[in-house]
């Protein structure tokens, strides 16, 4: 377990796997995780599986985030690594929060626990995120922690209304 005295990060479990098909299966959160199809249960217990094996052969690691009440831990979302490349010393980062629980500052506390992870244990170089041009709670966010807008994509998200730009975020350890 990762954590500090708001935020644990903590492996799957194979508990997870109901939380996880509701989350995985909302459509307004398929547009940033590249999804077009449902996911069934036993996809999703089949990936809780797999994502359990070491990160050096998987290439990702996603952690639930949970917050301490009452005496328990209750799941508020997950952050991935993804794109991990150990021979460059990168990542990519993602991070989804439960609606509900927006705005609280739960994803900064999570991004940034997370992030010193990355540098401290996994030892990367840099991270970096993907963020829709109109998504400016992640924007806000990622900016807060010191990421750096280093490019712009293009058209390269297709939306019902249209083509937007992808941003590029970076953060490279001790910057």
């Amino acid at each position: 377990m990762i954590k500090n005295d708001k935020i644990i990060l903590r492996a799957l479990e194979p508990a997870d796997a109901d939380l996880l098909y509701e989350w995985e299966n909302q459509m307004e959160l398929w547009a940033v995780s590249n999804t077009l199809t449902p996911f069934s249960r036993h996809q999703i217990i089949t990936y809780i599986n797999q994502i359990s094996l070491d990160i050096y052969q998987t290439k990702q690691l996603r952690l639930m985030i949970d917050v301490p009440r009452n005496g328990k831990q209750e799941s508020i979302g997950m952050i991935d690594l993804f794109d991990f490349d150990p021979y460059h010393s990168r990542g990519g980062i993602g991070i989804m929060i439960y609606k509900p629980e927006r705005g609280k500052g739960n994803a900064r506390e999570a991004v940034d626990l997370f992030v010193r992870y990355c540098f401290n244990h996994l030892g990367l170089h840099q991270v970096f995120c993907d963020i829709s041009e109109d998504n400016t709670a992640s924007i806000k966010l990622f900016e807060s922690l010191d990421f750096k807008l280093i490019g712009r994509k293009k058209d390269w998200l297709k939306t019902p209304t249209g083509f937007k730009d992808e941003l590029l975020y970076q953060k490279i350890a001790d910057q």
